[in-house]
């Protein structure tokens, strides 16, 4: 599988690209990244990339023509995913980072300035996301974090793909989501807080029955939207 990253600032992903799940899948063959920048598909002396809105407002737009002959110069076949970071852009989620593990392609533009030129999202781009609800400066930080939750899903990645079944929001189609369960490890007793004794008990069922209801409690407390959503 392949992610290709259309940015300004290509320098960005030496960083979060050089590290964990995104470098051993990249060390097993099982996934490629490449960054590219935008600039070298402009035609102007300047590599000139954005320009004034029409109708007049505040801040710069990127123009369409450089990031249409960046995609068309880097898209392997039509089944490849052309996304736009974008603040405007539907919330990335568990279920979209699955979907984005399955094409052969996923091709990323970053987003910058005031925004990107409607036309790329319109004729170009197969998906607009967005990581939240708030505002960054660019969407390289999104970029890393879409690419990194998609590769999770590519199999061989995760070195025990089990784990990722149990990860919060691992099964998207569930009725219940949950965030996941607590974690304790040694010393069981840690400045007299101690780890719950069923966890040290061995008994396998009521270890699982307690990560399920404390898995509830975690969600119920710092997502109560998930469970207002799972009631609605």
């Amino acid at each position: 599988m392949r992610f290709d990253v259309i940015t300004i600032f290509p320098d960005f992903f030496r960083g979060p690209f050089e590290f964990g799940v995104i470098r051993r899948g990249r060390e097993k063959g099982l996934i490629d990244t490449r960054v590219h920048d935008l600039r070298d598909y402009t035609t102007d002396r300047h590599r000139t990339v954005d320009d004034r809105p029409f109708g007049g407002g505040e801040g710069m737009v990127f123009k369409p023509e450089p990031i249409f002959k960046a995609v068309e110069a880097i898209r392997e076949s039509n089944a490849a995913e052309v996304v736009v970071l974008s603040a405007a852009g539907r919330r990335f989620d568990q279920a979209e980072a699955l979907r984005l593990s399955k094409p052969p392609q996923v091709i990323l533009i970053c987003g910058r300035y005031e925004g990107i030129d409607e036309r790329v999202i319109e004729h170009l781009a197969t998906a607009e996301l967005s990581i939240g609800d708030f505002v960054l400066s660019g969407g390289e930080i999104g970029a890393a974090l879409i690419v990194d939750a998609a590769a999770r899903y590519v199999p061989g990645v995760v070195g025990k793909e089990e784990s990722v079944l149990r990860d919060s929001f691992s099964d998207p189609a569930a009725l219940e989501r949950t965030v996941e369960y607590p974690h304790y490890t040694r010393p069981e007793d840690f400045r007299g807080w101690k780890a719950p004794p069923v966890l040290i008990s061995g008994d396998h069922e009521a270890v699982r029955q307690w990560r399920e209801e404390a898995a509830r409690r975690k969600t119920a407390k710092n997502r109560p939207d998930l469970t207002k959503a799972r009631d609605s």
